[in-house]
């Protein structure tokens, strides 16, 4: 098999393992009642694998990030919070901020050095 096809391939199984997933979800969505133990176990689960994901990316980043240092991402982060929260939750702003910051910190740093 060539590596055009092998690519494929893996395509198409990520592409099925995710939309299995969807469309199970799509037939179990009108059965699972909000308020029930389940739903709220898995939002736990959900809230659990999102804040795991962006302390990773915080404390162990790869890539760009990786070359920004620890205090100007916890910085950013902070900056982040808080304009998500001044702006009525608005994921955005927060987004943009948390960005923006990141982005400054490098050129002042950069000029500073």
């Amino acid at each position: 098999m060539d590596v055009q096809t092998e690519l494929w391939l893996l395509v198409l199984a990520a592409a099925g393992a995710t939309y299995i997933w969807r469309g199970l979800g799509v037939v179990l969505s009108g059965r699972i009642r909000v308020e029930s133990e389940l739903f709220n176990w898995v939002a736990c689960v959900a809230y659990a694998m999102i804040a795991g994901l962006v302390m990773r990316i915080l404390v162990m980043p790869t890539g760009l990030l990786a070359q920004s240092l620890l205090a100007d991402r916890l910085l950013a982060c902070a900056l982040a919070l808080i304009a998500f929260y001044a702006s009525r939750r608005n994921l955005f702003i927060g987004v943009i901020t948390g960005v923006l910051a990141v982005v400054a910190a490098g050129q002042v740093r950069g000029l500073l050095a």
